[in-house]
């Protein structure tokens, strides 16, 4: 045997010890409030990881994280045991109503939360229902504590790393997150009592395992049964020629609430290759051997067996993967455990996860469930010790990765995940940047979900919203918000008009009027096709200066018709063909001369109030034209 696997395998031996009780059987001797534990003579710590969009990839990319994969597999430690850990488990209702639900605010608009709530309730229905969490634990024998917590620093920052290359996030889990996700595998349905405080555990003198450990449990040949519930540990016995990158994927996504773990031990590469070379030439003497009985029996044409002949292909084949293509050698075992509420049930999940790994053989582990359990569990412990030599290359393709999932609190509905069919609950605060665009063919429904989201923010955010409706579409959606919203309409011969001359406080940097005229410049040049030159913008600048400067003696607040008058008396003749260009604007026939009203600062608008700013009292406001 190789001799670093023949050191790991000589730390993972303990000797068997009857359990007394429930507690006993959970192998985690002594925790840390930093998360690490100790199982035997080792230390481990858990590191939890988001998921890629690796199923709905394109070739290309596939390509590319299969290979960035690969590199982190070349990364592991091979001092250490890492286990790769895909925990499915339903969400709970009250953990469900509490980050996706709306909360009722007791006005008159709880009655389209209520509808709101209902729709996410029947989405949730028809919708998978399982939240997958990945996992890698890393297991390491250290002398002490302190040994065990640098080491897991240095180990836990590559991690880091090394997922981030692929697009994923990993952070480092502490003793209450470990325990909470033992606790919700051991007591399924119970997810809400879970609490664990460990300065008020040591206070009263209590055990750690009391939290997380089920009610009891009843060992038999091929299954377990935790409390009410059936379990199951299934190992893969036997690995086809040719695996689909899929294979892990498919295996968990059963409905169910379900672990699979792969155990990973890392082979140095000088020892893989002492390793391989050793057996090749065993194959080769075998060969040789072959051949001289034959030739001693005159049969000189024979031809070396077909099972020898491959022995001798594979082997240098491996070597050359270790030597020149940048492989390592790798020992692995994958073990999967499901859960089901009855023996019946158990045993159709069982035929159905075999089914589903096609070529590659899952066995039932018989007599060793309880064994089997704690290896697949993300305690980092190993007790079943049925190893496959692999490749990195052969490792990467049990892939991780499968969809990334959209499940924020507080976040507003924008679909079904397509794969996995869960809600998509994003809440857009949590992004860098929560700009968003909706694409898609006619009729997809764009209109629809920028509707949805407008609802959802004015009625769970004190948002303010500006919504630009060309269309006319959106006004019965604000005004049936109960007087929250307004709608102001801006047309010819409307009643409701912008003021281009209006400036709140704080307007501009540095010289508001300086930027007020450039922004009239800009206005005119778009009335006036045949553009804005240097004679009529030192008209407009002068002007403007003029009319701010007797607006605040006079207290008025100037507006377009004012500029107009303001160009009137000017004694250029450009000046008057500027005021010419706004007459359409300022001065149309069916324009009502009416005042304006503003609405309070950081208040949202009622449908009284016709625009979020004053107009001149002496004069009419100009509506914008529909380029501005």
């Amino acid at each position: 045997m190789i001799k670093s696997i023949k050191t790991i395998m000589r730390q993972d031996r303990e000797p068997y010890h009857i359990p007394r009780r429930v507690q006993d059987v959970i192998p985690i001797q002594c925790v840390w409030p930093d998360g690490i534990f100790k199982v035997g003579i080792k230390f481990s710590k858990t590191y939890r990881f988001t998921d890629i969009n690796y199923k709905v990839a394109s070739r290309e990319d596939k390509e590319t994280m299969f290979l960035a994969y690969s590199e982190l597999l070349n990364g592991l430690d091979s001092a250490a045991t890492t286990k790769l850990t895909i925990c499915n488990r339903r969400q709970s209702q009250a953990d469900f109503e509490q980050s996706v639900l709306m909360a009722m605010r007791g006005d008159s608009l709880d009655k389209y939360r209520k509808e709101y709530n209902q729709m996410l309730l029947d989405k949730a229905t028809g919708a998978n229902g399982i939240i997958q969490e990945k996992l890698v634990t890393v297991t390491v024998y250290k002398r002490d504590i302190e040994d065990a917590r640098a080491y897991f620093t240095r180990i836990g920052a590559d991690l880091t790393a090394r997922f981030a290359a692929l697009g994923s996030k990993c952070v480092e889990l502490d003793t209450a997150d470990r325990l909470r996700i033992l606790h919700d595998f051991y007591r399924a349905g119970d997810e809400g009592s879970f609490h664990f405080d460990m300065a008020d555990m040591a206070r009263k003198g209590h055990d750690f395992k009391d939290y997380i450990c089920p009610d009891g449990i009843e060992k038999h040949s091929d299954y377990l049964k935790l409390g009410d519930r059936y379990c199951r540990v299934l190992f893969l016995k036997d690995y086809a020629n040719y695996i689909q990158d899929e294979i892990v994927a498919d295996l968990t996504d059963l409905n169910r609430n379900m672990m699979l773990s792969i155990d990973i031990l890392s082979v140095p590469t000088d020892e893989a290759v002492r390793e391989v070379e050793n057996r090749l030439l065993g194959v080769e003497t075998n060969i040789t051997n072959w051949q001289r009985r034959q030739n001693q029996n005159n049969n000189f044409s024979a031809i070396v067996p077909y099972d020898m002949e491959l022995q001798r292909k594979e082997s240098k084949e491996f070597l050359a993967d270790l030597t020149t293509r940048d492989q390592r050698m790798m020992q692995a075992v994958l073990t999967i455990v499901i859960t089901a509420d009855s023996k019946r049930q158990l045993d159709s999940d069982t035929e159905r996860i075999r089914t589903l790994s096609g070529h590659s053989q899952l066995a039932v582990l018989r007599y060793q469930q309880l064994d089997g359990l704690n290896t697949v569990l993300p305690i980092g412990t190993r007790k079943i010790n049925a190893f496959r030599t692999l490749t990195t290359e052969s490792l990467a393709v049990f892939m991780p990765f499968k969809v990334q999932e959209i499940m924020d609190r507080g976040g507003i509905y924008f679909g079904e995940n397509a794969i996995s069919h869960n809600l998509i609950m994003c809440n857009k605060a949590n992004l860098l940047n929560q700009s968003s665009f909706r694409l898609g063919v006619p009729g997809s429904g764009k209109s629809f979900g920028v509707k949805e989201e407008i609802a959802f923010l004015i009625l769970n955010t004190d948002d303010d919203i500006l919504i630009a409706d060309p269309e006319g579409e959106y006004a019965p959606l604000i005004e049936a918000m109960d007087g929250l919203g307004s709608v102001v309409r801006v047309a010819a011969g409307g009643k409701d008009r912008l003021n281009a001359m209006y400036m709140v406080d704080g307007y501009g940097e540095n010289n508001p009027i300086v930027v007020k005229s450039q922004f009239i410049m800009s206005l005119v040049e778009r009335i006036d096709p045949n553009g804005v030159g240097a004679k009529q913008k030192s008209i407009i600048d002068r002007c403007t200066g003029d009319l701010y400067e007797e607006a605040e003696q006079n207290g008025t607040v100037p507006t377009l018709a004012t500029l107009r008058e303001k160009l009137m008396e000017q004694p250029e003749n450009m000046a008057k063909e500027i005021a010419l260009a706004l007459e359409l604007f300022t001065t149309p026939a069916n324009l009502p001369a009416q005042g304006w009203t503003a609405p309070p600062a950081g208040h949202r608008p009622h449908p009284g109030q016709t625009a979020p700013t004053p107009a001149n009292q002496d004069g009419p406001g100009a509506p914008a034209p529909p380029t501005v």
